[in-house]
């Protein structure tokens, strides 16, 4: 059933999505007082978000050419642990929708498969058929055409026993005997 299975997927979903939060706050832990995690994996993409996002404010409000400074460490190394906390989130859940897809084109592939075997099977299935259809049209033609010509010598039969003609076997049978008397007879007077 494939309505049984989608909420399956789904809830696997929400599930991994709820295991990677704790994931992220994990990490955002370790980034808080790991200080190298902090300076070098937390304040560079903080920093360079807190630059494009000002950046795109000030040039909204008409703002050009003014200086952003840039946030300070506490801020930024918060900022950067919330950042990776949701790019975790996003990648764990990117990921899913990969491996749902991927699963997806998997079945779909099986699918065309099966129905491509199916489809083959039916080609070889008609084939075979009609080789065995002009092998049955050849028997019944040849059958045919012997079943006419004894259906005509029939008819002739019929006809020659109305009209009192013997057959023609029976009247070579005839004359071979007739001859075969007549023989006999011959050579009976010399024999006297």
């Amino acid at each position: 059933m494939v309505v049984g299975a989608f909420p399956i997927a789904k809830l696997l979903y929400l599930g991994i999505r709820q295991v990677s939060k704790p994931l992220a706050n994990r990490i955002k832990e370790a980034a808080r007082r790991s200080e190298f995690f902090k300076t070098y994996i937390c304040l560079p993409p903080a920093q360079l978000y807190h630059w494009v996002e000002m950046r795109t404010k000030m040039r909204i409000m008409g703002f050009r050419g003014t200086v952003i400074k840039p946030l300070n460490e506490e801020a930024a190394a918060e900022l950067g642990a919330e950042l990776l906390g949701e790019a975790t989130i996003f990648i764990v859940g990117g990921g899913c929708l990969v491996l749902e897809y991927s699963r997806h084109q998997a079945h779909q592939r099986h699918k065309e498969e099966e129905q491509r075997a199916a489809w083959d099977a039916m080609q070889d299935e008609v084939g075979r058929l009609a080789l065995a259809l002009e092998t049955l049209q050849a028997q019944v033609q040849a059958t045919s055409q012997q079943s006419a010509l004894e259906e005509l010598q029939a008819q002739m039969r019929e006809v020659r026993a109305q009209l009192c003609i013997p057959e023609p076997s029976s009247v070579s049978q005839a004359t071979s005997s007739s001859k075969a008397v007549s023989a006999s007879q011959a050579q009976e007077p010399t024999e006297v």
